[in-house]
């Protein structure tokens, strides 16, 4: 879609500035009132492209992605209960959230907000 609209801008561009071209040309000497209407139905047809770029556009733009997020852990892990930094009371996944890429923890005792930070296993 987005190459679609890309090329329909495009050929549109190059439509109205020949276009422009045929209706200057109109007004010179040589030039035939033949070219005022090609000018005419030329920038029509370009405004045309523009219109349908813009509607190939927004039907793109409605399209929502979902992002699921998979951890595989290798071998034999334990897990260990996660604790508020703050208060010390018991987290659960959902009190868990991803936000810009970092996983953040809202404890729902005391209401701390904090990033969850993995410390060296060593």
């Amino acid at each position: 879609m987005k190459a679609a609209r890309t090329i329909l801008y495009i050929l549109a561009g190059i439509i109205i500035v020949f276009s422009f071209l045929f209706i200057l040309g109109a007004f010179s000497p040589d030039g035939s009132t033949s070219w005022l209407w090609v000018g005419i139905i030329g920038l029509l047809v370009g405004f045309l492209c523009i219109f349908w770029g813009s509607r190939l556009g927004a039907k793109a733009e409605k399209a929502t992605q979902n992002v699921t997020l998979r951890v595989d852990l290798p071998g034999n892990v334990s897990m260990d209960t996660i604790k508020c930094q703050s208060c010390g009371a018991p987290l659960s996944a959902e009190d868990i959230k991803m936000v810009n890429g970092a996983p953040m923890v809202s404890c729902p005792n005391c209401g701390t907000t904090y990033q969850l930070t993995e410390e060296p296993k060593w």
